[in-house]
């Protein structure tokens, strides 16, 4: 060994970075799809929804999760494409401003950002009602308790995403993997159940005509289970929101976000059929078509499908509601990175931690500003609360249809120079916002129904306001951001356009240095 091998020490490669400071090659086609998984929180979606998609259009719910599927994965096409072209972590609000100009891109960045914020403190506050439920059943009806204990879940989650993307990895591997186990678990038991003929009464073996979208009678309740199954969808862009920080920015975000809603096809549709078989459509005792099991169809099950491990379902509920609070900061504060690093929001929103290589700021700001909804919901009214999770298939439409649209116009020169091209960039994205534009449009019109919801405010129903309400006070805040000097390049259209290079920062933002000073 030579003198200068004993004595001068060896300083460590520093972790390559993106354009915007965020850790790169970090998350490869598992890691992608467990995050985007995670986020849709599974466990909870189904106890929270399927028993109102029944409601709403009785035995043809599998076919409606079906349905509901159709857009969802014609958007992932439009996102796996876009992304392919503009590996971008700003995802709808980078793309949307490319095709279509800053105004358009800003709000489909805000309706990422509402979405986000609406869902955290919903996700937290059944995060609090579970973990009590599960220590404590007492103290799950204390709302001081359940909002403290929700607010220190949103804090640890928020740390977590703070620390950087790894720890966040490793965590949702460990959470998404009980998930699955509880819904494997209850989809076999139950089945089980049903063709050993222990099931309960009012069971029946599982039907092909739960999958006859022609037996539907109800228009209106097509609609609205179709919206209920588009948010227990919503959340598998995550992955595309990460694309900076995986190990192959242009293929490997769109192949798992295809892949997760592949699989969560797979999942809704086979657990949906389980419940339904085991339960049945009655409307008294464990029956789907019971208004009283349809809050939580799980926990109405849980004691006769697990028996002594009745403990599992509820832990399933409340580890998906915590997992996917972690998932959600992370598409929410990668967003507001990118229009600050554009110039559509203050530049504070660009910092990077030097070390986690995380958006710092705007990963604090988050879990802020999702602490004051909460609590600020929670004290008003939790019957407000409940409406704000109702009017979230709108923001989710809205920024879900602008994507596959700016897909179209984006490409719109070489829409037709191969069928590939015809299929993935024209065909499949206008159908899929077309899909989800007239799904915005019907559910905007059910909402004003005064008796839609929990709430009515100003003589219409509340959940059209909150929802409605949201989308508009974006445009506010977009016109008054765009008269101050720091906004005057990103809405002159300067800062980030269709020629803008993508993974690259404003020159005048920090930029993290290396221990020996280079970049």
């Amino acid at each position: 060994m030579s003198r200068n091998d004993s004595t001068v020490p060896v300083r460590p490669e520093p972790a390559p970075t993106s354009g915007k400071g965020l850790a790169a090659g970090k998350l490869g086609l598992f890691g992608s799809t467990v995050i985007g998984l995670a986020s849709t929180a599974p466990v909870y979606s189904l106890a929270a929804t399927l028993g109102f998609v029944v409601l709403a259009v009785g035995a043809q719910a599998p076919v409606v999760f079906v349905i509901a599927f159709i857009p969802m994965l014609l958007v992932a096409f439009a996102y796996r494409e876009l992304n392919r072209d503009i590996p971008d972590c700003g995802t709808t609000f980078t793309w949307a401003t490319k095709a279509f100009g800053p105004w358009v891109g800003w709000m489909g960045g805000w309706g990422v950002a509402v979405a986000g914020i609406v869902v955290l403190g919903n996700l937290a506050q059944i995060g609090g009602i579970y973990f009590w439920l599960l220590v404590a059943p007492d103290l799950a009806e204390n709302e001081l308790i359940v909002t403290v204990t929700g607010v220190v879940f949103i804090v640890l989650m928020v740390w977590v995403s703070y620390r950087g993307i790894e720890i966040g990895e490793r965590l949702q591997n460990v959470l998404l993997g009980f998930q699955y186990l509880a819904l494997i678990l209850f989809t076999v038991f139950t089945l089980w159940a049903v063709f050993d003929g222990s099931a309960p009464a009012g069971s029946t073996t599982p039907q092909a005509e739960w999958f006859n979208p022609f037996a539907l009678t109800s228009f209106s309740g097509l609609v609205e289970g179709v919206l209920l199954a588009l948010f227990i969808y919503w959340g598998w862009d995550t992955c595309l929101s990460l694309n900076e920080e995986t190990k192959d920015p242009k293929r490997i975000p769109g192949q798992a976000a295809v892949l997760t809603t592949l699989i969560l096809l797979v999942t809704y549709v086979g657990v949906a059929v389980a419940a339904m078989a085991y339960a049945g459509l009655g409307t008294e005792g464990f029956g789907l078509g019971n208004e009283g099991n349809a809050d939580d169809v799980f926990f109405a099950l849980k004691d006769a499908v697990f028996g002594p491990w009745a403990w599992l379902l509820v832990a399933a509920v409340m580890i998906s509601a915590i997992s996917s609070t972690q998932t959600t900061i992370l598409p929410t504060a990668r967003g507001t990175l990118a229009m600050a690093v554009y110039k559509a929001l203050p530049r504070r929103f660009a910092q990077v931690h030097p070390r986690f290589h995380t958006p710092s700021f705007s990963t604090l700001i988050m879990g802020i500003v999702a602490v004051a909804f909460y609590v600020g919901m929670t004290l008003v009214s939790s019957n407000i609360l409940n409406d704000t999770i109702l009017s979230l298939g709108l923001a989710i439409a809205f920024y879900y249809a602008i994507t596959g649209y700016a897909c179209v116009w984006y490409f719109r020169h070489d829409l037709f120079t191969s069928w590939r091209n015809a299929w993935m960039r024209f065909v499949f994205p206008l159908v899929g916002s077309l899909l989800l534009t007239a799904a915005f449009g019907f559910s905007v019109w059910d909402m004003l129904d005064p008796d839609y919801g929990y709430t009515v405010l100003f003589g219409v129903g509340g959940v059209f306001v909150v929802g409605v309400g949201s989308l508009l006070f974006g445009v506010l805040l977009m016109i008054v951001w765009s008269f101050f000097s720091g906004a005057k390049p990103f809405f002159r259209g300067e800062s980030l356009n269709r020629e803008t290079a993508v993974l690259v920062p404003d020159e005048d933002l920090p930029v993290i240095r290396s221990v020996d000073g280079g970049i």
